[in-house]
Order: structure tokens, then C-alpha cells, then sequence
């Protein structure tokens, strides 16, 4: 059976196992879209995404429309014409001829078990809400945020340390197998689409910069769990000597609490245990404002920090 074809949506580093999965599984991609290149680094230089890097290594024509309901994009997705649009972190809200036009529909890689989690930041907040399992679910798209029919889901456990970063690059990898399983089975009709719960569904919005801020007086296991979802972006971040200290791993230890909140207590050499809710909080990877990332007796050697400091 002829496979069909495939246009692919996506932009950060989380699209690319999905999209080097279709090239791998011999599936005919017809064409890339992805966000126009944006400034990074300190030079602010325009740069393109990891998506289009890989598409253009692979010689696969690459579309930036600034927005893709515009006129000129629509015209193109036509003249396309895609049996199906895959979707994974692309970025754009997508209007409802690119949503409903395709012959086989329109998918999408989400990183949650649907309906919770809908929205921009479903990694992160899955590991600071303390969950233990998570997922990947594909879906088909409609007009609302991410609660289309559920077409394939997967469960993974989260590891007790496991940070972002992390899970952000294991969920990638699910994401490109269930995808690749969803799409056999949307070309042989065996796929049966389910409705989410919507009663169940609860949202995922992007962290806003004052949530990366440690607040020391909240539970120590709160403060880990923070610590861990935003790791390692944007780091938690809480103050030393007015100076920003990004904190990337760290320990809850739950225990009587002699301090008050952000108080660095006495520890052991080449420890850093500052005072939280409920417990202590032990830092173990850190990086200060100017400087490097660094373990703590690293961090230490060229920084001494004594008992009694407040950090915050």
C-alpha cells in the first residue's frame, strides 16, 4: 500500500526524534514547517530552528510563514495538498482549513495523558504538580487547545530525580514511536478515535517568570519538585548576595526546622542545606549570575557561603 503523504509541523529540539522517525519509517514527507528563525545568543543573531537544521540536511523544502493562517501560507498548503499534517511543538495556533483539510486529518504529538495537562507546558508542570506517571498521547487536532479524539496513548513512569530536561527528552522519544504507530494504523482504518473526558481536563500554561522564583517557606519536597521542573530551563532561581543563583538539582530532606525560610544552616563540608517549609533543602547543582554551572563543593571552593546567610 502506498504510503501517504506527510507534512510536517514542528520547531524545537522535542520535533526532531518524530521527524527523523518518518524518515526512517519510509514515509513520504512532502514538505517542513516551522517558526521563522529567531534572534539567540548574546549577539541576538537570527538562527534557525533544530527542526528546519534537519530539513534542510535533508534536502526537504522548509516553510516560515510568520503565521499560518496567512493568505500566501494557505495557498501553499493547498497547492501541497497533504494526505496528512503531523504536528509536534509547533508554536502557532493552526486555523481550521489546515486543522480539518486533510484527507487523513491533522495529528499532533502531545507530551501529557490527555485530557490533563492541555497546554504549552505539560513537562513542567506534570513535575511540579509531584506527578509519578505521565505519557504521550497523539491526538487529532480540532479547534480547541490540545482537546481533539484521542488516538493513541502511552504511559511512562517519572523517576524521583528525574528533571525536565530529562523527561522532556524521553517523552520526545515515545512521541516519535506512537507517532509512527499511529500513522500505520491510520492508513490500514484501523484506528479508533476515543473523545476526551472533559471533566477531567486540567491546563498546563507556560511558566511565567516570577514561578521561577524559589519561594523558601513552601514545602521542601515543593521546592524540589519546582527545582526539578525547571530543569535545566529556565532554572529556579532565588537570590545570593544580590546576585541570581540558578539552582538545577537539589534534595528534599524533611525534618524539624531550627531556621527561618532561606536561611543556610550548618552542614557538613562541601554542602549547601538552606532552611525551607517542613525541611531543609539540599543544593547540589547550582550556577550564579556571571559564572558557569557547577556542583556545590565546586560552587563552594570559589564562593564560600556561611551559616546564617539568607538566600532569597
Amino acid at each position: 500500500m502506498k504510503k501517504s503523504t506527510i507534512l510536517f509541523m514542528g520547531t524545537p529540539d522535542f520535533a526532531l526524534p518524530a521527524l527523523q522517525g518518518l524518515f526512517r519509517g519510509g514515509w513520504p514527507v512532502i514538505g517542513v514547517v516551522t517558526q521563522p528563525d529567531r534572534p539567540q545568543g548574546r549577539g541576538r543573531t537570527p538562527a534557525p530552528s533544530p527542526v528546519k537544521r534537519l530539513a534542510e540536511e535533508s534536502g526537504l523544502p522548509v516553510f516560515q510563514p510568520e503565521k499560518v493562517g496567512d493568505t500566501d501560507f494557505l495557498n501553499t498548503f493547498r497547492m501541497l495538498a497533504p494526505d496528512i499534517v503531523a504536528v509536534a511543538a509547533f508554536g502557532q495556533i493552526l486555523p481550521r482549513e489546515i486543522i480539518r483539510g486533510p484527507r487523513m486529518g491533522c495529528i499532533n504529538i502531545h507530551p501529557s495523558l490527555l485530557p490533563k495537562y492541555r497546554g504549552a507546558a505539560p513537562i513542567q508542570r506534570s513535575l511540579i504538580g509531584g506527578e509519578q506517571i505521565t505519557g504521550v498521547t497523539i491526538m487529532r487536532m480540532d479547534e480547541g487547545v490540545d482537546s481533539g479524539d484521542i488516538l493513541l496513548q502511552q504511559e511512562t513512569p517519572i523517576g524521583p530525580q528525574e528533571t525536565f530536561g530529562e523527561l522532556h527528552d524521553r517523552l520526545a522519544e515515545l512521541g516519535a514511536e506512537l507517532l509512527l504507530m499511529a500513522l500505520a494504523m491510520l492508513q490500514t482504518g484501523t484506528l479508533l478515535p476515543r473523545p476526551q473526558d472533559h471533566r477531567l481536563a486540567s491546563l498546563a500554561p507556560r511558566i511565567g517568570h516570577d514561578e521561577t522564583r524559589i519561594r523558601w517557606e513552601k514545602d521542601c519536597r515543593e521546592i524540589v519538585r519546582l527545582i526539578r521542573g525547571l530543569s535545566p530551563v529556565p532554572g529556579a532561581c532565588t537570590f545570593l548576595a544580590g546576585k541570581q543563583l540558578k539552582v538545577f538539582t537539589a534534595k528534599a530532606d524533611p525534618s524539624i526546622v531550627a531556621e527561618k525560610p532561606g536561611v543556610v544552616s550548618e552542614g557538613t563540608a562541601g554542602t549547601l542545606r538552606v532552611a525551607a517549609g517542613n525541611g531543609y533543602v539540599l543544593l547540589k547543582e547550582v550556577q550564579l549570575e556571571g559564572r558557569k554551572r557547577m556542583t556545590i563543593p565546586d560552587f563552594l571552593r570559589g564562593c564560600p557561603v556561611l551559616p546564617g546567610q539568607i538566600l532569597g
